[in-house]
């Protein structure tokens, strides 16, 4: 069992290296315009969900992996989008109206002394983080993301399951699941509707 654990451990490990070093080349090359309001929201909500987590009970960093290393991923996508990002990447008015529900939630755990459902209200930023680049994506008429990354997301998430330890751990999984699986929905929905486009001009 514990050799499964750490196999899985690796494996989501790896996938997260692959994410943050495809993200950052294709950031770098300009080939994506991601938001930085989500990686921003996702950088919050992925270290507190972390703290939280360890708060609640007596866990260790391999009974969430996917947790820890999410959070060294989107803290370093946050950067790279920083320093590479075009001007369509900024916060704009809806992300701002984002940010606002985010810190209420971040409050609300701020002034609560209970870490199970503060580490809940943290899952709900992390669904919020997703606003900004669907809100993007179905304004514009345009997937401005990777499949490749969000796949990968998607199986490390899914992988994760069999290794996550409480039903934190679970939660934070089947959420990523959730969330990375709706917005590959919207990015292939996009894609078909612009091929279409482009097939009935010609």
């Amino acid at each position: 069992m514990l050799f499964n654990k750490l196999y899985i451990n690796i494996i989501v490990s790896g996938i997260n290296i692959f994410i943050l070093s495809r993200y950052v080349y294709l950031l770098y090359h300009k080939k994506i315009s991601p938001s930085l309001a989500m990686w921003t929201f996702f950088s919050l909500a992925v270290g507190i969900s972390l703290f939280t987590y360890f708060a609640e009970g007596d866990h260790s960093i391999s009974d969430n992996m996917l947790n820890f290393t999410d959070l060294i991923m989107v803290v370093s996508v946050t950067i790279a989008i920083v320093i590479w990002g075009d001007h369509s990447t900024r916060f704009n008015r809806f992300d701002i109206g984002c940010l606002a529900a985010v810190i209420g939630i971040i409050a609300f755990w701020g002034i609560s002394n209970n870490h199970v459902i503060a580490n809940y209200s943290v899952q709900s930023i992390m669904v919020i983080s997703y606003f900004p680049v669907l809100g993007r994506m179905t304004y514009q008429k345009k997937n401005t993301e990777a499949f490749s990354v969000w796949i990968m997301m998607l199986v490390a998430a899914g992988i994760s399951l069999f290794a996550s330890k409480g039903w934190l751990a679970s939660v934070y999984a089947i959420r990523a699941v959730l969330c990375t699986g709706a917005l590959l929905l919207l990015m292939l929905r996009i894609e078909i509707i612009n091929r279409n486009k482009v097939e009935s001009a010609d």
